[in-house]
């Protein structure tokens, strides 16, 4: 596939997050359930419309959320301002990566990480397949560009760096707040960017530029984008929440299967999808699908949520004295799996 600079570049702008057991709570719903009246559910998804939330997309067009009695409405927007409308109930339900939720508790906003949708982290390091960059030892010393000195692709970067007994002054640091990184890299600005797995190396590799993928999983398995609530919205909406997380987690195991299955419904949930070719968005729900399991999923069921690796990350951030998180909340006030049981 043949795509021009300019086309390169602003697709790289585009900031993107986001075989299988059976899911736990993927089940079909109460007898009835859809004859009473919907329960609404403010859903939201994040950044903007992106086949990566094909899921959704597929379990509201064939009407799962409305066989289990849902009436569901998606809005999108940025993490940080999501996990607060989700603690304030302005949003029933949202997508969020763990490293943002642990400080959000942390400072007192009332949220749980209730199910796993991305069982991998999907931010990476990644390099031309060309350059002589292959392990994070080979950094030392590198251009790198990301976003900011903020958020989960810092975070996985300073994991990483931690590994090879590396910090970022080690690097030469270039910021990038309009997430031009991917496009840097391509031109030859940098030599190391952070980015999706998701998107930038799917990107870069459909224009012909290979990339090498750096992940931090085999180092610290950080908590990847997964489904969050208010207590307060999960105690007055179990149920509905419940099922909502059975509709979708139906909807995952059924893309794993057929990834073809969700472009009609993404185009139809997702309108601004219709310019973007087949191929392009097959790559990137690949590379997506790719992380919604993992070892842990695997023995556990799709949507399993690793106590254990919440556990160390929040003391990673801990360790890394920058004030975000000062001291690690109790595992029982970060996650909650009681909407995975049927």
């Amino acid at each position: 596939m043949n795509v021009s600079p300019r086309r390169l570049v602003a697709l790289l702008l585009l900031p993107l997050v986001a075989s299988c057991s059976a899911a736990p709570g993927v089940a079909s719903p109460p007898a009835g359930s859809s004859s009473a009246s919907p329960t609404t559910l403010v859903v939201g998804l994040g950044y903007i419309q992106s086949i990566q939330f094909a899921p959704f997309y597929l379990a509201l067009q064939n009407g799962y959320y409305k066989a289990a009695g849902l009436d569901v409405t998606f809005q999108n927007g940025n993490d940080a301002d999501l996990i607060s409308l989700v603690g304030q109930g302005s949003v029933d339900i949202g997508l969020a990566d763990g490293t943002s939720v642990i400080p959000a508790v942390a400072s007192g906003i009332p949220v749980r990480y209730v199910t796993t949708i991305y069982a991998k982290f999907p931010n990476i390091v990644f390099t031309k397949a060309s350059s002589s960059i292959k392990t994070v030892a080979d950094l030392k010393g590198r251009k790198l560009g990301t976003p900011g000195k903020y958020g989960s692709s810092w975070i996985m970067l300073q994991a990483l760096l931690q590994s090879a007994g590396l910090t970022t002054s080690d690097l030469s640091i270039q910021q990038y707040p309009d997430y031009g990184q991917g496009a840097a890299l391509a031109q030859g600005a940098i030599d190391a960017a952070t980015g999706f797995v998701n998107n930038e190396p799917v990107q870069l590799g459909l224009a012909g530029t290979p990339t090498t993928i750096i992940s931090v999983d085999s180092v610290l398995p950080l908590p990847g984008n997964g489904l969050i609530a208010s207590t307060a919205t999960i105690a007055a909406k179990h149920a509905a929440l419940a099922a909502f997380v059975s509709a979708t987690l139906r909807a995952m195991a059924e893309i794993t299967a057929d990834p073809s299955v969700a472009i009609a419904p993404s185009l139809a949930a997702a309108p601004n999808l219709q310019g973007t070719d087949r191929a392009t968005l097959l790559a990137i729900l690949d590379a997506t699908i790719g992380m919604w399991t993992s070892d842990y999923t695997t023995v556990h069921g799709m949507g399993a949520i690793d106590r254990a690796a919440w556990e160390k990350t929040a003391t990673f951030m801990v360790g890394l004295h920058d004030g975000t998180v000062a001291t690690a909340p109790p595992i029982d006030q970060l996650v909650d799996e009681s909407l995975l049981t049927p």
